[in-house]
């Protein structure tokens, strides 16, 4: 059947191909401009371009999530879709989040091996020698690792505060969301609306707490992506979660949209059901951040 065909009497039978799209290689450059302006910005690289270039990525971006969601739409409103895509969907958004697990596993997994295995090593655990020819006089070998090779002194974030916050919003936003979800699956529309908006102005202040979170590391705590071991592993867990966030709480928001334009209904609504599935995956992310970043 031709890629542009708009119905079939038996759409479970209709194997439908998407013509071709611009917006995946649209996508790799831009996350080639964030990672290459990120870094430049870190290093200060490129004479100070690299916070533009990073601009110039998110721009990008956005622009190719706002392209490519606005073909998908009009493909799925347009009838186009069977039985064989919404497993394709599914299985790809299944993929999806366990790349995103295995990628937060690896980050994890660098802070398990700098807490249990390389700082007892380096504080002379299992007869290593060699530490005070590789390291200042005064280490200490304790987590949070809070000294840094050029005798600054930081300080760790604590659990309270801030972070308890931040936890307890994205919990009530995890029970919201499930509302919205339930009101769905019984065709309430305008519960649906409701709380699935409710849920993403939980994210957004969740975001901007971290934010300010930041900022108060910055300047009080003179905690910093450059502090050690410590500081790097605590902005880059927290950072990419921060990030996490903000795409899903902008996948919200695109189907909150669509559900106020009055798409899906209680049998078909697996854009909707996506984002619940990110939703609900940040949630469990955080809570593991949480315990092992701020509170033991």
């Amino acid at each position: 059947m031709s890629s542009n065909s708009s119905s079939s009497s038996d759409s479970s039978a209709v194997y439908y191909v998407p013509e071709s799209s611009i917006w995946p290689i649209v996508g790799a450059a831009a996350l080639f401009l964030i990672a290459l302006g990120a870094g430049a910005t870190v290093g200060d690289l490129f004479s100070g371009r690299g916070p533009w270039i990073l601009i110039a990525g998110v721009g990008l971006l956005l622009l190719m999530l706002f392209g490519w969601f606005r073909d998908v739409i009009h493909e799925s409103m347009g009838g186009l879709y069977s039985a064989q895509m919404d497993r394709s969907f599914r299985q790809g958004m299944s993929w999806f989040i366990f790349s995103e697990v295995m990628f937060f596993l690896a980050f994890f997994g660098a802070l398990f091996y700098a807490r249990t295995i390389a700082i007892p090593w380096l504080g002379g655990a299992s007869n290593n020698e060699m530490t005070q020819l590789v390291l200042w006089p005064d280490f200490t070998a304790h987590w949070p690792l809070v000294m840094t090779p050029d005798g600054r002194e930081t300080q760790a974030m604590g659990p309270l505060g801030l972070p308890l916050y931040n936890t307890i919003i994205l919990m009530i936003s995890s029970v919201t969301v499930h509302f919205a979800h339930v009101a769905m699956e019984a065709n309430r529309r305008s519960r649906v609306i409701f709380f699935l908006l409710i849920t993403v102005l939980l994210g957004a202040v969740f975001v901007v707490l971290q934010g300010e979170e930041y900022i108060h590391a910055y300047q009080a705590l003179d905690l910093r992506l450059d502090s050690g071991v410590y500081g790097n592993t605590f902005f880059l867990l927290t950072g990419f979660h921060g990030l996490h966030v903000t795409l899903g709480a902008v996948l919200l928001f695109i189907v909150w949209c669509r559900v106020v334009k009055g798409h899906f209904d209680a049998k078909h609504h697996f854009a909707f059901q996506a984002g619940i599935w990110y939703w609900h995956f940040v949630d469990v992310v955080w809570l593991c951040l949480f315990v092992f970043v701020y509170v033991l």
